[in-house]
């Protein structure tokens, strides 16, 4: 089984906690993951995944402008319905607006059909009630939250669409 990742990253930053979240989802036994920017999604891939993590870094307190177009229409065309699906962000502050731009792509996730999951505070510390968010620029002091993360929705996948 696999998951995707189709982020937005203009400095890096967001393509870096990918890595994170791929750790925890192939933490998971018989999981794969790959991470796409949105200018190079392999359709195929996504397509055959059974979950879609969308990332975004915040501008303005709100996610990204190529990300809001990109959610759209990207995902439906993907076929991403009756799948698992998920956010993350990235952001400069505390209070950057990680936390807005993960509600909106979760919102256009279900318009598209998907379930949205994080986890929220059913498996204890760490919470994760929506999708992490990594402010930077310590990213790396996020890094077992996205691991964590992964993880989390990696077997919640498993627990849904293994045969």
């Amino acid at each position: 089984m696999q998951i995707s990742i189709v982020y937005d990253s203009k400095t890096g930053n967001t393509q870096e906690m990918a890595r994170y979240v791929i750790e925890g989802i192939t933490s998971v036994e018989g999981m794969k993951a790959k991470a796409f920017s949105i200018d190079n999604i392999d359709a195929e891939y996504v397509k055959n995944s059974c979950g879609l993590i969308v990332d975004t870094p915040t501008y303005n307190g709100y996610l990204s402008a190529r990300m809001k177009a990109w959610l759209e229409s990207g995902p439906a065309a993907l076929q991403v319905a009756g799948k698992l699906g998920g956010a993350y962000a990235t952001a400069a502050f505390i209070h950057g607006g990680g936390d807005l731009a993960i509600q909106c792509i979760l919102t256009h996730l279900m318009v598209d059909g998907m379930m949205t999951y994080s986890g929220g505070q059913s498996y204890g510390m760490p919470v994760i009630h929506l999708g992490p968010v990594a402010i930077a620029p310590q990213l790396e002091q996020f890094a077992d939250l996205f691991r964590t993360y992964g993880q989390r929705m990696a077997t919640q996948a498993a627990a849904l669409f293994r045969n």
